[in-house]
């Protein structure tokens, strides 16, 4: 067992982290810590709750291992603390072992928990010997549970401490009260341990516990401190509420060095999850005398809409807002929190770290404002988009305008509008029922809002809500004017639906955009580059012929490679390419297989390389990138080789590529690109997933296609609104049904998904 951790954890880390490295970085946070505002000084501490159980059981053998090998030198690993029949204290995150370990079968009892009747498996009506025959597991259910088998025993707390050696060792004693209604001394047992094993710290949410150890420890290393529960709840030894003792810091400085408390009593949220003012909690206790540190960080937990799901941005809110900083982190993954502190932080907007080669905004910054809006595109840039982005659509009376999509329902609110009876099937488009941009006009389509795009609804992902509806959309023309007058790169403009529009609407598509940039002056100008993009070679083919505009052609599909063949066909008509990130590092289950060569080959052709869409929800990212889109873009730049990136978050990519980290000699480990591919390895087999048939290659037949066809003699509208019946017709119960079973079949996917 030993054995295969170890090749593990040396295949996935990717880099064996030498003590030399280990001394580079701790010289690096010393020489920072007059940049803290902690109470010492110091830079913050990570503390990995259950070692790395973001990803792995809590308590695990992987997740401490992990944990060790992927954060900060001096983290603290923590322990929950429970206790067997026999008095045996074991690295538990519940003293009930359901949910947390393969336990099952009769056996369970209800018992009194802090006045609470609980029924389960409890740890108090087993020795050490009888818990040897379960394993943990994966106790948070939206979690991969691959890695829930026999490999993962439960482990003693003295036997996490010799196995690891960390720097740093948290008890946390949540039930000293339970315990002792069965006999059980915790007190007695932490005194123990304490003298076998090195503890740094030790927390409970209960006064008397604390304060019964507090004149055994006092002149010792190790630290005690209080933890706050949530307010409304009540201390078994005091029956007070942690609400009304957090207004007593005075009194908790007579028994502990510091408190920690849930995130939210720092940085509140109010009931639609956005952020309120910071509370004085921090400057108040460090007045005190008295550390702070701050729990319930993981990067699949609920965030404040402020911080656009990502993980980072929350935890430099807590070290570096200007204000304050919190003296620790409590995390579930150790290895984000740990770039946070070193990397990011005390950083400028105008640092860079390392300048991949763009940063190209999807929809504008989509992650945040309604797609293709003035917000969208005036966040993209505030971000630090390289270059943005605009999707032409033409309306009924040819006037080309940005917006995602051609079907009017993914993008706005057409479905509860006078025109929601417009809806119609075109299968050369899509086999269910839209309502197209070709159908209205401009001024139909300006009467509209705009509706966020929610690319992770089915897991009740919703994206800024406050402003779902916000924002106003824009011509072509619009696009081009605010583009000029910003500090770009460039621009990108893409381009689909060419052939059916000219055979069926009676417009060139290619003609309004090429019409629209020589109108705005673009043909004759250099500072901005402009990009052409679009998944159709001869859209791009006839672009060649009438401008000298760069051309991106976008593989459509996911592919495992490309053949010499169509890369030469490809580089016949575009200089850039843009791909799927499955295209460069391929998934089954959410785990990555490994790294193909699909971006050398397309590069050894001198052809740049972009790849599609990051975005930072959670769910976006496969497993071996932690939840964090931070370890994906790394991953991908680094490790894949990429020259940029397609976002709906140009903050976060603008924020990687500022981070202090990229410019060292040497990567710290929570900067290293991982191992693509060995998650996959270290899954039992009785827990890997059913094989899945590879991604085909590109080809020189996918590529290839005939020219453009002639514009048709159909007349576009050009006349003023489309009138709207008052009373909508028979074709409206066939839209709402059809909305509603794409719902239902999104639900059932997600279902079966959980």
């Amino acid at each position: 067992m030993a054995t295969f951790r170890s090749v593990f954890i040396l295949c996935i880390v990717v880099v064996v982290v030498n003590f030399a490295v280990l001394d580079l970085v701790s010289g690096q946070r010393s020489n920072r810590t007059s940049l803290w505002k902690t109470l010492s000084g110091d830079a913050p501490l990570v503390i990995a709750r259950g070692g790395f159980s973001g990803l792995f059981p809590d308590s695990s053998s992987y997740a401490y291992n992990f944990a060790m090998s992927t954060s900060l030198p001096d983290v603290v690993l923590w322990c929950d603390v429970q206790l067997t029949k026999d008095g045996v204290g074991i690295c538990l995150p519940n003293l009930l072992l359901n949910n947390i370990t393969s336990i099952s079968g009769p056996g369970e009892k209800t018992y009194s928990v802090n006045g609470v009747p609980t029924k389960g498996w409890f740890t108090v009506d087993y020795t050490m010997e009888d818990l040897q025959i379960y394993w943990l597991t994966q106790a948070i259910w939206s979690r991969s549970q691959r890695f829930d088998s026999n490999q993962f025993a439960i482990s003693t707390v003295e036997g996490v401490a010799q196995e690891n050696k960390p720097p740093g060792y948290w008890l946390n004693i949540q039930h000293d009260a339970f315990y002792s209604q069965h006999n059980l001394s915790m007190r007695s047992y932490v005194l123990s341990v304490s003298r076998r094993v090195v503890v740094n710290y030790v927390s409970s949410p209960e006064v008397g516990f604390l304060r019964s150890i507090v004149t055994r420890f006092r002149g010792s290393p190790t630290k005690l401190i209080f933890r706050f529960l949530e307010a409304d709840k009540t201390d078994p030894s005091t029956n007070q509420t942690y609400g009304s003792l957090l207004k007593n810091l005075t009194f908790i400085k007579t028994f502990s060095s510091g408190i920690l408390v849930p995130r939210s009593y720092i940085w509140p949220v109010n009931i639609d999850q956005y952020l309120q003012p910071h509370t004085s909690l921090v400057a108040d206790a460090h007045r005190e005398g008295l550390e702070v540190f701050a729990s319930d960080f993981a990067n699949d937990n609920t965030f404040s809409y402020n911080y656009s799901y990502d993980p980072v941005s929350e935890y430099v809110s807590f070290i570096d807002n200007g204000d304050f900083s919190v003296d620790g982190v409590l995390s579930d993954f150790p290895i984000t929190a740990s770039a946070a502190i070193d990397c990011f932080s005390h950083i400028s907007q105008n640092s860079s770290g390392q300048a991949m080669r763009a940063i190209i905004s999807h929809n504008g910054a989509s992650g945040v404002y309604p797609d293709c809006t003035d917000l969208a595109y005036n966040q993209a840039v505030e971000d630090g988009a390289d270059y943005i982005d605009c999707s032409v659509q033409m309306t009924s009376d040819g006037v080309p305008i940005c917006l995602s999509s051609i079907n009017l329902i993914d993008v706005t609110t057409v479905p509860q509008s006078p025109f929601s009876n417009l809806a119609v099937i075109v299968p050369e488009i899509q086999q269910n029922a839209g309502i197209f941009t070709f159908n209205l006009t401009w001024k139909d389509i300006q009467s509209l809002k705009p509706a966020i795009s929610n690319p992770a609804v089915e897991y009740t992902l919703f994206r800024n809500p406050a402003y779902k509806n916000a924002g106003q959309f824009l011509t072509l023309d619009d696009f081009l004017t605010f583009a000029k007058s910003k500090r770009l790169s460039g621009i990108v403009i893409s381009i689909e639906h060419a052939a059916y529009l000219a055979e069926n609407k009676g417009m060139s598509i290619t003609d309004a955009v090429l019409d629209a940039l020589n109108k705005s002056g673009y043909s004759n100008q250099t500072a901005l580059e402009v990009i052409i993009q679009s998944t159709n070679k001869a859209v791009l083919t006839r672009l060649k012929e009438q401008s000298k505009y760069k051309r991106m052609y976008m593989v459509d599909e996911d592919i495992r490679s490309v053949d010499d063949s169509s890369i030469k066909d490809i580089k016949s008509f575009a200089d850039y390419v843009a791909i799927s990130k499955d295209s460069v590092f391929p998934e089954y289950s959410e785990f990555t297989t490994g790294a193909i060569n699909s971006v050398s080959k397309l590069k050894s052709f001198n052809l740049t390389v972009f790849v599609y869409v990051f975005r930072n929800e959670f769910v976006e990212q496969a497993w071996d990138f932690f939840s964090d889109p931070y370890v994906e873009i790394n991953t991908f730049v680094i490790g894949g080789d990429i020259d940029g990136v397609i976002t709906d978050f140009p903050g976060t990519a603008a924020a990687y590529r500022r981070n202090k980290c990229l410019g060292r000699p040497t990567l710290p480990p929570y900067m290293t690109p991982v191992q693509v591919g060995a998650l996959l390895q270290a899954i039992a087999a009785a827990q890997l997933p059913p094989a899945e048939a590879p991604y085909p290659i590109l080809t020189e037949n996918d590529v290839a296609e005939g020219p453009l066809p002639p514009v048709s003699k159909v007349t576009p509208t050009t006349g003023g609104t489309t009138e709207a019946p008052n009373t909508p017709p028979s074709s409206q119960p066939g839209l709402t049904a059809c909305i509603f079973l794409s719902s239902l079949s999104m639900l059932l996917a997600s279902v079966l998904l959980l």
